[in-house]
């Protein structure tokens, strides 16, 4: 099983982060390279090559790998690590990018929460019809960190009079914690708002917590909950929304 560059990074920048708590290398190495020294250190031990990090990732399944990296990140937050404060820019889709939106979902749901492909086919309806839709009445950011592509959010029109929809929030798992995802719905409302809209609603499934957290910190509130079976799985669906 291939594994994905952003996980070989989290585990390579684990491993420095242990040398430097090791006194392996020198604390201000977390700002810049090692030197000379301190590389041939890191590559006698092993602790620095990228065929390491990959091969601990590689006989691991994709719950076993996201386990993995919250325990270093769990192992780093207690041992009193700076939080890295990444430099994140929201822009405008560019080509490419839709394409991207509907491959992370996929992957991501497929790894958190074991989702089949119909999950796929629907947000690829739904950023076909933003594809083809009013621009004027709709907007979609991506979340930009040092050049990676790391969130997104889509800001529609529902099907209610002078309401707007939110769809498809996504931060990925090694740019969380940093307020993407509230930087996103907040940059949402602020362009429903300008168009507009009155209300704004959107639809959520129970077990997306995270998600959940970021709607009630921006003034959602649940309007409705029901059982669904969809993406392979037993759901609750809930459908929340805010006045603008």
């Amino acid at each position: 099983m291939a594994t994905s560059s952003p996980l070989v990074s989290e585990v390579r920048e684990f491993n420095r982060f242990y040398a430097r708590a090791l006194g392996l290398v020198r604390p201000e190495s977390m700002e810049s390279s090692p030197d000379p020294g301190e590389q041939e250190g890191l590559g006698e031990l092993g602790i620095d090559r990228l065929s390491v990090a990959e091969s601990l990732l590689a006989p691991l399944g994709p719950a076993q790998r996201k386990e993995l990296v919250e325990a270093m990140a769990k192992i780093r937050d207690t041992l009193g690590e700076q939080p890295r404060s990444p430099n994140v820019v929201l822009r405008a889709p560019q080509p490419g990018d839709l394409g991207w939106v509907i491959e992370r979902h996929a992957a991501h749901y497929a790894s958190e929460q074991q989702w089949d492909a119909t999950l796929e086919a629907t947000v690829a309806r739904i950023v076909a019809d933003f594809a083809e839709g009013d621009d004027s009445r709709q907007a979609a950011w991506i979340a930009e960190s040092d050049g990676e592509r790391v969130g997104c959010v889509f800001c529609v029109a529902a099907d209610q009079e002078a309401t707007a929809q939110l769809r498809l929030l996504l931060v990925e798992s090694s740019a969380r914690g940093a307020g993407i995802g509230t930087r996103l719905v907040e940059e949402c409302l602020r362009f429903a708002k300008q168009s507009g809209y009155t209300a704004i609603m959107l639809w959520t499934i129970e077990v997306l917590v995270a998600a959940r957290r970021i709607y009630a910190r921006s003034g959602f509130k649940i309007d409705k909950r029901q059982r669904s079976n969809h993406f392979g799985h037993e759901l609750v669906d809930e459908f929340w929304s805010r006045s603008l």
